[in-house]
C-alpha cells in the first residue's frame, strides 16, 4: 500500500487536529506504528524534525506514540500546529516547552449566518460579487482534480502574490489529489475565477479551509462569497466544526503565555515582515468573518525550554529554505519598496 493511502486511512479513522488531512500532501516523511494504528508526519528543518500538528492516533495511545517517535532518532523534535489534545499531554510533561505561534478562527457551521450576516460590510461584498455575475457551485472530485481551468486560477494567484509560496501545513499544490476534499468554484459566465478547497477534520465532524486562489480579475467579493456559500453547504450537511486555518503570529492567540523574547520577535515580524508575508492583513481578513472563537496554535518541545533554534526550524519548515535566505529576500524587497 502506498504511504499516502495508509496516511489517508489513518487520518479518516483518527484525525482530530485541524490540519490532520494535510499530512497526505507529498512533502512529508512518515513514521508508522502499526501496532498502535498510528503515524507521525514531519519535515526536517534546521537540524530538527518538525512535526505536522500532532501524531495521528487514538487518544489513549497518544503518549506511547510520542515516546516512540522521540526515541527513534537523536535529532530534536518540534511539534508545530499542536492542538488541545497533544498540548494537554505535553504541558504535563514539560510546561516550559510550549509556546503559542498563532491562532485559527473557528465557527460552528450552524451559527455561520448568525455570525456573518450581522456584518454590513460582508453583506455588501456578497452582493457586490453576485451583481458582477459570480456564481458559486461545488465541483465533484473528478471534475476538479487536475482541472486545467483550476490550475490556471492557481497559477495566476501564485504569480500575483509577489513572494514565494509557503509549504508545510499551507501547501498550495493540492489539485492532483482531492480525495475526501470538497472544492467550491466561483464562476463568471461559466469561467472559474476562484476556488476554495476544504479538508476534512474527521474526528470533529468538521472542515478546514485550505486555500482561496483567485484570478487577478476576479470581481471584488469573490473570496468572501466563496467562503459564505461553502459554509452554508457544510452546515446543511450537519458539520459541527469549521476553521479558516492558521494565522501565524496572530494577536488573537495565547501570546501572553509566551516568553518576552518571543513576544518581541512576533511583534517585529508582524511589522517588518510585511513586504514578504502580511500576517496582519491575513489576521484582518479572517477576523472580518466574525469568528465565534480563536483557537491558539502551539509549538512544543518535550525536554527543554522552547528556544530560538526551534523557531528557526518552524520558519524553515514553511519556507523550505534557510532563515538567512528568507531574511535576505526580505531586506532586498524592503529596500526596493
Amino acid at each position: 500500500m502506498l504511504a499516502r493511502d495508509a496516511v489517508r486511512e489513518l487520518v479518516l479513522r483518527h484525525g482530530w487536529n485541524a490540519t490532520c488531512y494535510q499530512t497526505v500532501n507529498p512533502i512529508f516523511e512518515y513514521s508508522f506504528y502499526g501496532d498502535l494504528d498510528a503515524f507521525v508526519a514531519y519535515v526536517r528543518a534546521h537540524g530538527k524534525r518538525v512535526v505536522a500538528g500532532a501524531p495521528v492516533c487514538a487518544l489513549e495511545v497518544l503518549g506511547q506514540v510520542l515516546d516512540r517517535f522521540e526515541e527513534e532518532e537523536k535529532s530534536e523534535v518540534v511539534y508545530f500546529g499542536a492542538g488541545g489534545r497533544v498540548v494537554s499531554l505535553l504541558r504535563e510533561r514539560n510546561p516550559r516547552g510550549i509556546v503559542s505561534l498563532g491562532a485559527q478562527p473557528v465557527w460552528r457551521p450552524s451559527h455561520w449566518n448568525e455570525c456573518v450576516l450581522k456584518r454590513k460590510s460582508l453583506r455588501y461584498q456578497f452582493n457586490r460579487a453576485r451583481n458582477k455575475g459570480v456564481v458559486v457551485r461545488e465541483w465533484k472530485t473528478a471534475e476538479a482534480e487536475e482541472s486545467p481551468a483550476l490550475q490556471s486560477v492557481l497559477n495566476d494567484w501564485l504569480g500575483s502574490r509577489g513572494h514565494p509560496p509557503l509549504h508545510f501545513l499551507v501547501e498550495p499544490e493540492t489539485l492532483d489529489y482531492l480525495e475526501d476534499r470538497r472544492t467550491f468554484v466561483a464562476e463568471v459566465e461559466g469561467r472559474p475565477v476562484g476556488f476554495l478547497n476544504l479538508c476534512p477534520v474527521p474526528k470533529r465532524n468538521g472542515w478546514l479551509t485550505e486555500q482561496f486562489p483567485r484570478t487577478r480579475n476576479a470581481p471584488n467579493g469573490t473570496v468572501e462569497l466563496l467562503m459564505h456559500e461553502a459554509a452554508q453547504v457544510v452546515a446543511a450537511d450537519g458539520a459541527e466544526y469549521l476553521t479558516m486555518g492558521l494565522v501565524p503570529f496572530s494577536v488573537d492567540g495565547a501570546v501572553q503565555e509566551n516568553p518576552w523574547w518571543l513576544r518581541q520577535v512576533m511583534e517585529l515580524t508582524r511589522v517588518f515582515g510585511r513586504p514578504l508575508y502580511s500576517f496582519t492583513g491575513l489576521n484582518e481578513f479572517k477576523s472580518k468573518f466574525n469568528p465565534e472563537a480563536w483557537e491558539p496554535v502551539y509549538a512544543a518541545v518535550t525536554r527543554r525550554t522552547f528556544g530560538v533554534g526551534d523557531l528557526l526550524a518552524v520558519s524553515e519548515a514553511f519556507t523550505r529554505e534557510s532563515f538567512g535566505r528568507t531574511l535576505g529576500r526580505l531586506v532586498k524587497k524592503t529596500l526596493r519598496q
